[in-house]
């Protein structure tokens, strides 16, 4: 394993070697551009779904403040019917609430929703008990009620659940608990699916512009200029047919243009440049089978050449 991970690492390192130095710097700021838009993005979105949170934290806290306002002192006068037709009627009036629960001082659960209606009567005699929060029942015996109703989240395949907790207390005394299931945010639910698909577009955006950008330069700027190059190479080797047909407009199809009618007229004036360099070349080659010094030759030659001009 260590020697593959090795290997892998050697095989990068040669692959980053070839790049240039401009193109290195150029993927090192497009990666730490990428990464800051993407945290950029995920915190962003991250506080939409914080707020969303805490909305239904507060949503939660007060409606279980509401119902156990009015069914506590129907768990005082044991009239547990009531309790179960009021949340029945509270329950199907609201698509906020996922479930209701109440527990006795023990924690047994004597009533939950939903239920159907062939399970009414067993769901009045449950003997579950319920998992309250820590610290919960400590808070109640202490009387420490500005803490109360308590709240928890936990994940389900839905979102993110909301628990309320919250004491039945009548005249001073802890009657039970009820436990109310908060529905997640649909804003919330959305924002979490967006989290990740937001980030991932925006760092994969970025580095798609810059590769695009990366194949435009190649193929709209590098390409012609190559073959701008070689054109002139090759008329400076004596090829005046050379010719380059590319597509362009705008001012790069007007320099491809005069390229391209540059040619002709060198053709001429190089035939008029061997025209007159041949009798040099002639002179040269009879002076170079006679006696006559260096000197007198050069000075010979050079009036000769005056003489062409």
């Amino acid at each position: 394993m260590l020697a593959l991970l090795k290997k892998i690492g050697e095989i990068i390192a040669n692959w980053w070697s070839e790049f240039t130095l401009q193109t290195k710097l150029m993927a090192v700021v497009t990666l730490m551009v990428s990464l800051l838009m993407s945290s950029f993005s995920f915190w962003a979105v991250n506080t939409i779904q914080q707020d969303a949170r805490l909305n239904d934290t507060r949503y939660g806290r007060d409606l279980g403040l509401l119902l156990a306002a009015n069914v506590a002192p129907l768990v005082a006068e044991g009239k547990r019917n009531e309790v179960a037709r009021f949340s029945r009627l509270f329950y199907s009036s609201t698509s906020s609430v996922r479930y209701m629960l109440y527990a006795d001082e023990e924690g047994k659960i004597f009533l939950g929703l939903p239920f159907s209606e062939s399970e009414v009567k067993t769901s009045l005699t449950l003997r579950r008990r319920i998992q309250l929060p820590e610290d919960f029942m400590a808070n109640v015996e202490a009387g420490n009620l500005s803490v109360l109703p308590m709240v928890r989240q936990h994940l389900t395949p839905d979102g993110e659940l909301t628990d309320v907790f919250v004491p039945l207390i009548q005249d001073g005394k802890y009657l039970g608990v009820l436990a109310i299931g908060i529905n997640p945010n649909p804003t919330a639910v959305i924002s979490s699916n967006l989290t990740r698909d937001v980030t991932l577009a925006v760092f994969v955006s970025i580095w798609a512009m810059v590769i695009l950008g990366a194949v435009f330069n190649a193929l709209i700027i590098t390409k012609p200029i190559k073959e701008l190059s070689e054109g002139v190479r090759n008329i400076a080797q004596g090829n005046f047919k050379q010719r380059i047909d590319l597509p362009f407009g705008g001012e790069l199809g007007e320099l491809i243009f005069s390229f391209n009618e540059m040619g002709e007229p060198c053709k001429p004036r190089s035939r008029r440049r061997q025209m007159w360099l041949r009798p040099i070349w002639l002179l040269r080659a009879r002076l170079g089978h006679s006696a006559m010094p260096p000197r007198s030759s050069m000075a010979l030659v050079t009036t000769s050449w005056r003489g062409c001009g």
